[in-house]
């Protein structure tokens, strides 16, 4: 299928302000400047428009869609399909399932309720959970909270599970795409395992310690966790397209589909997953949200209109992920190195059909968001980079070097190659890890 053109619209920056209590949009056809002639003006996002259609016409990712936000105001552009049965268009206020992401949302319940003097993040997971942590060398006792929402626990990640991957990310997924898998079931997979090390002493990616989490905020607050998110910051910042499913499969308003390629399905066939019990992610990637509400959420964060002062730079104090990989790991957040030797703050992640990113600038003047409908190809960090460097020959080629690492750690498949063995990551449900075991 030939791959759509992006469309373009842009918001004035006096509109964004309102956001919040509406969408005023000016579609524009390359946004002409009104010179003589109708001469078109490059808005700024060549690059990155650039990358988008790469995402399609070289990756094959069926739809790529993304929002900016800048003082210049806001763009969106898509390239490619929501449906590839009708051929309908990405849009700019379609929903979509954002994976790990979710992790900086329950992060920054935590960072709240330790402000507020409810959490000690130097404490350890058996004050809150006793005896939760237990087996083949896991000990809750000597794991501080900090550790999880860091991923230096050493726990076992339970989407590593060879059986957790074949039932749910492998052509298992079509029987099993409505089960639910509670926190503590999740939490018991990886109790069947060896830690990954020593509490402190490495780090790994781990969706077990955000499930951990959102049991943690629970028992603290005796409310839901996705309560919790509701009320601290869903809410307050007026996240309208934002929510929390739960065990509901479908995605609630406009949306398009999401496709996966199964491991171990021999004919590579593509599937529609867009239907799904997200409970297996819960507190570590269940949300679904929009663009534009994930360009308020990080912009607000960054702003510290959500975080004490403190709060933010406990958030924003980092580790070390791997040799060669340019990002380092906060709370819940991830700082990124780009090519341009830019650092950006925020997260990707992504569930079976969808592989999303979400960055902004360290002072929340330039945010994206965007939204790959594919989980077995792509490189959006890619677009991350085109849209803070605007390198249009890193676009067009696909990635920076940098931004190349990033995927190529997080299991995207490079173009014109296909991995022997599908990691957790590639189907982006966490997607930043750049080790970990093969789901299958």
């Amino acid at each position: 299928m030939r791959a759509r053109a992006v469309r373009t619209v842009v918001v004035g920056a006096t509109a964004v302000a309102a956001l919040g209590a509406a969408v005023l949009t000016a579609p524009v056809a390359g946004a002409a400047d009104g010179g003589r002639g109708g001469a078109v003006r490059d808005t700024g996002h060549a690059a990155t428009r650039a990358a988008l259609e790469a995402q399609v016409e070289e990756a094959g990712v069926p739809g790529a869609l993304a929002q900016a936000r800048d003082g210049h105001g806001v763009w969106n552009g898509d390239a490619g399909v929501a449906n590839l049965r009708t051929g309908k268009p990405r849009d700019e206020h379609d929903r979509y399932r954002i994976g790990s992401i979710t992790k900086t949302f329950t992060a920054t319940v935590l960072l709240q309720l330790q402000a507020e003097g409810e959490v000690d993040l130097d404490a350890s997971v058996d004050t809150y959970l006793p005896g939760v942590v237990r087996g083949n060398g896991h000990d809750g006792r000597a794991i501080t909270v900090r550790q999880l929402l860091n991923h230096t626990s050493g726990i076992f990640n339970y989407t590593a599970d060879a059986d957790f991957g074949r039932t749910y990310l492998g052509v298992g997924f079509l029987k099993h795409r409505y089960d639910t898998l509670t926190p503590r079931e999740a939490i018991a997979i990886a109790m069947r395992h060896q830690p990954d090390f020593a509490p402190g002493t490495g780090w790994n990616y781990s969706n077990t310690n955000y499930m951990l989490a959102g049991l943690i905020i629970e028992k603290v607050t005796g409310t839901p966790y996705a309560t919790q998110v509701r009320q601290r910051i869903i809410k307050p910042l007026g996240l309208r397209s934002t929510t929390l499913p739960g065990t509901r499969a479908g995605i609630p308003g406009p949306h398009g589909r999401g496709y996966s390629k199964f491991p171990d399905d021999p004919r590579g066939a593509v599937h529609d997953t867009t239907l799904l019990n997200p409970s297996w992610g819960w507190a570590a990637g269940e949300a679904i949200s929009t663009s534009a509400d994930l360009n308020r959420f990080y912009a607000a964060l960054l702003q510290g209109r959500l975080l004490p002062r403190a709060a933010l730079a406990e958030m924003k104090t980092t580790v070390p992920v791997g040799d060669d990989v340019p990002l380092r790991y906060g709370l819940g957040v991830a700082e990124l190195r780009l090519s341009c030797d830019t650092a950006v703050w925020g997260h990707d992640g992504g569930i079976s059909g969808s592989s999303s990113y979400a960055f902004s600038s360290e002072d929340a003047r330039h945010q994206i968001a965007l939204n790959l409908n594919a989980d077995w190809t792509g490189q959006g960090m890619a677009v991350v980079d085109a849209e803070f460097c605007g390198a249009p020959d890193a676009a067009t080629d696909g990635a920076t070097e940098g931004a190349t690492r990033v995927d190529a750690a997080r299991g995207a498949t490079p173009k014109g190659s296909e991995p022997p063995v599908r990691t957790v990551e590639q189907v982006r449900h966490g997607g930043l890890a750049p080790r970990v075991n093969a789901a299958g």
